[in-house]
């Protein structure tokens, strides 16, 4: 069964940065996009995408993350990276990783992890 873990949230200042990993198993991780997700606080709140890196690093962004969210991996290791730079207090939410189906924004699976939150504070 396919598992996310992700780590690296906590309170960051704005303007400040953060790496978020997440290790996944349980999947043909080598062959499989991925992408970053967040959800801001409150119920029924849909999660929204952050970008996408191929199988074969290239990535996608929407236009508003573009110039403040990197995301990469890690094959040997199994993990992908969200960079975030230039925090703001809008970009308290929690973050998530999943597989994404080629082509699209829809995650692979909704077999969530637990995300790992970030709090954009002073």
């Amino acid at each position: 069964q396919v598992q996310f873990a992700e780590s690296g949230g906590g309170l960051v200042q704005p303007g400040g940065s953060r790496t978020l990993s997440c290790v996944v198993s349980g999947i043909d991780f080598e062959s499989t996009a991925m992408a970053w997700y967040r959800q801001f606080p409150g119920p029924g709140v849909p999660r929204e995408w952050l970008g996408v890196v191929s199988a074969t690093g290239s990535t996608k962004y929407p236009s508003a993350m573009a110039d403040r969210f990197t995301i990469s991996r890690d094959n040997a290791k199994k993990t992908v990276y969200l960079q975030m730079s230039s925090l703001k207090p809008e970009d308290t939410a929690v973050y998530f990783c999943n597989g994404v189906k080629i082509g699209t924004t829809f995650p692979l699976t909704d077999n969530w992890g637990l995300g790992t939150q970030v709090v954009v504070h002073s």
